[in-house]
């Protein structure tokens, strides 16, 4: 099959074609999370289309093939919608003397409580599913910090005070039509609950992580 695929450069339309793929096999059970991990990680390091097609090879679904070889392929219109109302695989986390992530295809419940003492933890929401459109985020972090990075499309408010320390509220902004609500409120004494906006990018050698405290 390699050998039908010319040489040519793989777009980031293409790539999230493959990546979405991925994300499915893995809710559907076909893939265990360290291959998925393996996989999302290959497609987004894949600088040809014939480097794409291994990754999915084993899947039941399949991305048609290029028009021509200067064509791109058009990103799936999944929307936001497929990843909202899922079952939530985790309740909150907490990091005392150490640290805690969220990262990679997990489910966002309705509600997250996270704890942060003397330590620090990180919910990364760019590959995340929802359990509802609105969830919200309760933080405290007591001499320690707890990172929200979420995408560019999502609504942000911010709610929480802190006591010599402090909470992101420059990063409550409005988001995209159909995309989640994310609320943070909590308590900071001498830490802080900061936000992220960031793009899922080609080449992001962040990997899923194990966190504590399901």
């Amino acid at each position: 099959m390699t050998s039908e695929l010319p040489e040519v450069r793989a777009s980031d339309a293409e790539r999230e074609q493959y990546a979405e793929i991925l994300r499915r096999g893995l809710a559907e059970g076909r893939l265990v999370m360290e291959e998925f991990d393996e996989r999302l990680t290959a497609v987004y390091e894949a600088r040809t289309r014939a480097e794409l097609e291994p990754l999915i090879r084993d899947l039941p679904e399949r991305v048609d093939p290029p028009a021509s070889a200067g064509t791109s392929v058009p990103a799936p219109a999944t929307g936001w919608a497929a990843r909202i109302g899922h079952r939530a695989t985790t309740r909150g986390a907490f990091a005392v003397l150490g640290g805690f992530v969220r990262r990679g295809a997990w489910t966002m419940p309705r509600r997250f409580r996270a704890l942060a003492f003397m330590g620090g933890g990180n919910l990364d929401l760019r590959e995340a599913n929802f359990e509802q459109r609105e969830v919200t985020v309760r933080a405290i972090a007591v001499m320690g910090g707890v990172s929200v990075t979420v995408p560019p499309e999502i609504e942000v408010e911010v709610r929480g005070f802190g006591l010599m320390g402090g909470f992101d509220h420059n990063a409550s902004r409005a988001g995209a039509p159909g995309a989640p609500r994310v609320v943070i409120t909590g308590f900071a004494f001498w830490g802080g609950v900061g936000v992220e906006r960031k793009k899922t990018r080609a080449g992001d050698d962040e990997r899923p992580e194990p966190g504590r405290g399901d």
